[in-house]
């Protein structure tokens, strides 16, 4: 099994040509000096490539077989993995797109996003750690006074210290407001009780220093998620002068015991077993929960990228087994059924990340864009974080297991390493909210809250692109048009019911919520996917003798053909939802 190859044609396509990031960042004030363009992007790819292939990659089915595991109150991780952190700290990796001013590298989160996808692909579990870092250091960023920020993220972002975030207690899962960890005020810190559970890379060795931030109730707070707050709580206590103090009442009790991902120390934490756990207050009082929304909202799209990461590493196994595998004297490329699996494979992947890219594009003109276009730009990651959450993680689980099915028999043999990549990528689809939670998030809230005006307007550049490829003297891009258009307006029949149903019956919406953000998913990504079409085409009118603009062409046709109409499939359900779903007697489940 070969290591990983980055996609660097379809990546730097999608960058340059797709999304002209040069003309729509390289001119912002936040990126003017950084030549944003295509240099950047091939010497930052081909960078991110390299540590990929060469470093990552190799320690994935170590770490699979070598888990993290917890002994007295301390863990040790995959060897190799100490090693590949650091190297990710040295190059600057870590503060990617991170504020300059705090030894950050200030570049786009568009840049940040497909460096993160070639790490997923090549370790998943090695490429959790800078996820919830980064998350870290930008939640400290967002609401942290300008001394925390000065004491904290330089060290993120060099790697020297790593973050965490700790949400989740036993019995409690996606229900904050019963939590029962607390912090007591004492002086100008606070001292912290409780344990948490599921905290990914909870505990390691790899760096100086942990900074945690941890979510507990202030005594006589109100009740639910309105009486909880955000506290700093770091490993080691750091002076004023910025070197280590003392251990910090906080300790890794156990290592999961995990499906996948067995590299990544998802541990249990326990905050306060002796004198208590000093933290700091991050953000206002009673606010937390608002505060941690900011790490996971960008934890989040991270996971997303997760579903396109392994769907890729599947792929690029698959192909590879399936090229070799002699079977009927051809090879099994060549038999219809892998052809179909492979095609299917290909299609969604260039679907996914062309969505995905597109909305970090987006998420850049959120924060960096001119100031009168954020709040519009900021309306519309919000809702296309829950779809890229959960359609991308929802695939990624099927690519994994197409993956698998080429390879027949020996994808269920451990050794061919093609079961891994299903086994890691199922959590994707649970953490940081699961995929249900994320689509009645789109329902019932980003969808609700501006009685689907935003949803409108991405319609409405859908529909733009549906007219121009009306227009086209390209027969593929024709047909692409047509099959585009039909579903765009079984989505807005969608959109119509599910907003009716809101004000009617929200319990009828929620019961067709995962339906609707799996139709948003397909037709989004066929939208992008058709964008991308259109510049191929563009390119081989103009002269251009490569087979890649070629197979863009061929693969949005495919698309058209063999994945767009799984939108009806989903429009029924939706249609359908106020009937047996809703009525069935709990009773009788």
């Amino acid at each position: 099994m070969a290591n990983y190859r980055a996609p660097l044609d379809d990546m730097s396509f999608l960058i340059d040509e797709v999304l002209d990031a040069g003309t729509q960042l390289g001119q912002l004030p936040a990126f003017a000096e950084l030549g944003v363009g295509s240099e950047l992007t091939s010497a930052l790819l081909s960078e991110a490539a390299k540590l990929a292939g060469d470093v990552f990659s190799p320690l994935r089915r170590v770490a699979d077989q070598q888990p993290a595991s917890c002994s007295d109150g301390k863990v040790s991780i995959t060897p190799g993995y100490a090693e590949a952190l650091q190297q990710l700290g040295q190059g600057g990796w870590l503060g990617i797109t991170a504020d300059p001013a705090y030894q950050g590298q200030g570049l786009p989160e568009l840049y940040g996003t497909a460096a993160s996808e070639m790490w997923n692909s090549a370790d998943m579990a090695l490429a959790l750690a800078p996820i919830l870092s980064s998350g870290a250091a930008l939640t400290i960023a967002a609401h942290g006074t300008e001394e925390q920020k000065q004491r904290y993220l330089p060290k993120m972002h060099s790697g020297e210290w790593s973050g965490t975030m700790n949400l989740t207690e036993a019995g409690a899962g996606s229900d904050l407001g019963v939590m029962q960890a607390r912090a007591v005020p004492e002086g100008d810190h606070y001292r912290l009780y409780g344990q948490k559970i599921f905290i990914t890379w909870g505990d390691h060795e790899a760096c100086d220093n942990i900074i945690h931030l941890v979510l507990a109730k202030l005594p006589d707070a109100p009740e639910g998620s309105r009486g909880i707050s955000l506290f700093i709580v770091p490993k080691y206590l750091v002076n004023a002068d910025g070197s280590l103090a003392e251990r910090n009442d906080v300790f890794p009790v156990s290592c999961e015991h995990k499906l996948g991902i067995h590299g990544s120390p998802t541990c249990v934490m326990a905050f306060g077993e002796s004198e208590g756990a000093i933290g700091y207050l991050l953000g206002e009082e009673n606010r937390g929960l608002a505060c941690m929304f900011t790490m996971m909202n960008e934890a989040r799209l991270k996971i997303g990228l997760q579903g396109l990461s392994i769907g890729q590493g599947a792929y690029q196994q698959a192909l590879e087994y399936a090229r070799e595998r002699v079977q009927g004297g051809v090879p099994i490329v060549q038999h219809p059924d892998v052809r179909r699996m492979l095609l299917t494979m290909k299609s969604l992947i260039e679907a996914m990340r062309a969505l995905l890219y597109s909305e970090s594009l987006t998420l850049d003109l959120a924060h960096s864009g001119p100031e009168a276009d954020r709040p519009a730009q900021q309306a519309r990651i919000d809702l296309m974080i829950p779809i890229i959450k959960g359609w991308l993680t929802e695939v990624g689980q099927e690519l994994a297991s197409l993956g698998l099915q080429v390879h027949g028999g020996m994808g269920y043999i451990e050794e061919t390493g093609a079961a891994q990549y299903l086994r890691d990528v199922r959590i994707s689809a649970i953490y940081e909210g699961t995929n249900g939670i994320q689509a009645a998030d789109l329902v019932s809230r980003k969808l609700g809250r501006d009685s689907g005006a935003t949803m409108a307007k991405v319609l409405a550049a859908v529909a733009a692109t549906v007219a121009e490829l009306a227009q086209s003297d390209n027969d593929s891009l024709l047909a692409v048009g047509r099959a585009l258009s039909a579903t765009l307006e079984q989505f807005q029949g969608s959109t119509e019911q599910l907003l009716k149903a809101l004000q009617e019956n929200p319990d009828i919406a929620l019961g067709s919520s995962f339906d609707y953000m799996m139709q948003a998913g397909y037709l989004l990504g066929g939208w992008q996917l058709a964008r991308a079409a259109q510049v191929a085409q563009q390119r081989l009118a103009e002269g251009a003798d490569n087979d890649f603009y070629r197979q863009k062409l061929a693969t949005m046709s495919f698309y058209a053909e063999q994945i767009l109409p799984r939108c009806a499939g989903h429009a029924g359900a939706v249609a359908t939802a106020a009937g047996m779903l809703h009525q069935y007697p709990e009773d009788w489940l």
